[in-house]
């Protein structure tokens, strides 16, 4: 016999065939490990590592594995299923959790989206007689790799395999509410080994590393909240304090364990990313970076940093909330996050306020991640009062909480902005002649893409021998890449007068600084942080020395999209006209503008934590994406460029990625479009409608501007 069971595959051929008696010592090492780390028995979930997978010992199963393989109309074949057939060679206390391991690992057992889940099938047809087809001629290949893996097994036979059955669909039909660590370790592990692959074992030794954080104990009178002791016994840390202080040092000394550092923005995530892997080059600390185009971010890393970016067990991982906002939704996958979460210190910087969803998904995980037994520390230099007072609540007091924030007289340091009110862009034309005369650095910033587009336009008629470019989130992501590297280097090594016309994306933490700024109105908080990009390189010699800014007065009805009209006028009324910004009379700027603010209530929206602390979803069961999407409102797509399409076509993840150009759905979802059936099913936009320079312009797309006729 062969004692490798060399026939039987745990992947497709072309994939490379994968034994499936490696791929379950893989995963059983894996989650052994994760085990390990979050305080659940490591012996026990290396049994139900072993078992997740052995349905697929199945004759059924490994026809599907084959290039020859065509797919029947109607056929449906769960390996999970299958692989619950073996659950009589488990200790009757065994049994629960290995179910929970084995039972939901790739579907949610009931209601699942397509209708695959061990509850949803059992519902519709006979389902163990379709999973359980020639049983006794693959049972013996399955035992014998239980057997190679430490198991004790025994024959079992077909009616032991429908008892074992129908024992997991009962348990599964009683399942109460709330989470399963058991599934998270097995869905983390199985996609850490099925990633890896022969790398497993190397890659484990780097997973759960606590950081060590003694590179930022460097005091520095420069930046006070360096000086501020961060042992303070409080689980959590509330700090509010202006650009500059030193928050970032500040809230990573408070540190204890494995850190989530969570950011608004994808360009604010990357540079905090790039700082961290300089600050601790030299530890052996694994740092992780998490957003929708990550992995191009990491294209020129080791081909194991690729991988390891989405996986659990990370030093510390930087993230947007959006990754997070799967606890808060029940989205697939969400019970392996918090198994990565649980017990770890999250940073959250800079809490926006002017989207009451955001802010409501924003509290929803504090919630949570108290539940979970984390330490949060939040960082802020422009939060509300009301808001404020509730994170603190939620965080359980003043008793719990060490707050941090600047006396007055430190605060008057940080005053550096003078700001100016105008009517109209065509007003800036004279002050923008004038600083590009004296050779400065200009940043024009526009809350619409469109407009951005068009003020870039103008700007490069009028001053054509003037340095100028245009960032915003409307380009393909490889695009996108090389003009955040181009912003951040270029803008910050050049003595020459140059122009960035941007949209939101420069808002938080690019380490960026302008000489001077022409912005829309937009929320006071948005602004104030805006406002950071200027005057930004703070030393003894300029404190006290202060830069420009002139602000627009607010858009109406549409255009003043994406941004609320009262707020906008509420902002724009409470700024100096020609006056230093003061930041001791921020807060009081910020209170005037939302004095009042109503926490949106998210617990009819698909919420999986209620306002008593109690989950609200079933074991075992997840919700669709669409779920936070339509909370949030979030109608993004993908689009390629028609000459793309063949690329796209045959191109992997990475490459796919870097010709996908973000869009909203309403911009082009309406406009008679092709969209291909792969990847992150784009639509294919007219060549027309994109250049390098300017990205999207969705007025070209339309199906009518195709190039080809086949296309229309």
């Amino acid at each position: 016999m062969d004692k490798t069971y060399s026939h039987i595959l745990a992947k497709h051929e072309d994939s490379g065939g994968l034994l499936l008696l490696e791929h379950l010592r893989l995963t059983a090492l894996a989650a052994e490990k994760i085990a390990s780390q979050v305080g659940l028995n490591p012996v026990l979930v290396k049994k139900g590592a072993i078992l997740h997978d052995i349905g697929k010992a199945s004759s059924v199963f490994q026809k599907t594995l084959k290039r020859d393989f065509v797919r029947p109309s109607g056929f449906i074949f769960r390996h999970e299923i299958a692989s619950l057939f073996f659950l009589s060679l488990l200790k009757e206390e065994e049994k629960g959790p290995i179910i929970e391991m084995v039972a939901a690992h790739h579907k949610s057992v009931g209601n699942d989206v397509r209708e695959l889940g061990v509850l949803d099938l059992d519902d519709l047809e006979n389902s163990f007689c379709i999973h359980s087809k020639d049983f006794t001629s693959w049972v013996s290949d399955a035992l014998g790799i239980l057997s190679l893996l430490g198991f004790r097994v025994h024959d079992i036979s077909l009616l032991e395999a429908e008892e074992n059955y129908d024992f997991a669909i009962k348990y599964c039909r009683n399942l109460g509410l709330g989470y399963s660590l058991w599934k998270g370790v097995m869905m983390g592990a199985d996609h850490l080994s099925s990633a890896l692959g022969d790398k497993t074992e190397d890659e484990l030794s780097r997973l759960f590393i606590q950081p060590d954080l003694s590179f930022y104990n460097r005091p520095n009178s420069l930046y006070p909240l360096s000086l501020c002791p961060s042992d303070d016994k409080r689980k959590h840390t509330l700090v509010k304090a202006p650009t500059g202080a030193g928050k970032t040092d500040f809230l990573l000394r408070r540190c204890r364990n494995r850190v989530f550092y969570t950011l608004p923005f994808q360009a604010s995530i990357n540079a905090m990313y790039d700082r961290l892997k300089s600050d601790l080059k030299n530890t052996d600390a694994q740092i992780y970076l998490l957003h929708a185009a990550s992995k191009l971010k990491l294209e020129q890393g080791e081909w194991e940093e690729q991988i390891m970016q989405r996986h659990l067990g990370a030093s510390i991982k930087v993230l947007t909330p959006h990754q997070m906002a799967s606890i808060v939704f029940g989205i697939k996958g969400y019970e392996s996050m918090l198994i990565d979460l649980k017990g770890c210190d999250v940073i959250l910087d800079e809490i926006h306020t002017y989207s009451c969803e955001i802010q409501a998904i924003v509290l929803k995980i504090i919630e949570i991640l108290v539940n979970a037994d984390c330490r949060v520390h939040v960082g802020t230099a422009t939060m509300p009062q009301v808001l404020y007072d509730r994170i603190l609540e939620i965080l359980g007091g003043k008793s719990n909480v060490y707050e941090v924030a600047l006396p007055s007289e430190e605060l008057k340091k940080f005053n550096r902005h003078e700001i100016h009110k105008i009517k109209t862009f065509e007003d800036a034309y004279p002050i923008i002649t004038q600083a590009l005369e004296n050779r400065k650095k200009i940043l024009v910033v526009c809350n619409q893409v469109k407009r951005a587009q068009s003020v870039y336009l103008l700007l490069k008629e009028r001053y054509p021998k003037i340095s100028i470019m245009l960032i915003h989130s409307r380009f393909k992501r490889s695009d996108r890449q090389k003009l955040e590297e181009q912003l951040k280097n270029i803008y910050n090594s050049s003595s020459d007068a140059c122009i960035a016309v941007s949209t939101q994306v420069v808002e938080v933490s690019l380490d960026i600084s302008f000489d001077l700024m022409i912005t829309e109105c937009a929320p006071i908080d948005a602004m104030i942080q805006r406002f950071g990009r200027v005057n930004r390189k703070r030393t003894f010699e300029n404190i006290g020395i202060y830069k420009p800014i002139y602000v627009i007065a607010p858009y109406t009805g549409k255009e003043a999209h994406p941004y609320k009209e009262k707020v906008l006028r509420c902002s724009y009324e409470v700024l100096p006209d020609g006056g230093v910004l003061e930041e001791e009379k921020v807060q009081t700027i910020l209170d005037k503008v939302y004095p009042d603010t109503q926490f949106m209530n998210l617990n009819y929206s698909g919420v999986i934590f209620d306002d008593k602390n109690q989950w609200t979803l079933q074991k075992l069961c997840h919700r669709a994406k669409s779920a936070l999407l339509e909370v949030l409102e979030i109608n993004s797509v993908s689009c390629i460029l028609e000459s793309d399409k063949e690329i796209y076509q045959n191109a992997k993840y990475i490459e796919r990625s870097k010709l996908e150009i973000p869009a909203s759905y309403k911009s082009v979802g309406f406009n008679n479009l092709q969209m291909l059936k792969i990847g992150s099913y784009p639509f294919i936009i007219p060549d027309k409608s994109y250049s390098e320079e300017l990205g999207l312009d969705t007025s070209y797309a339309k199906s009518e501007y195709y190039n080809s006729f086949e296309m229309i």
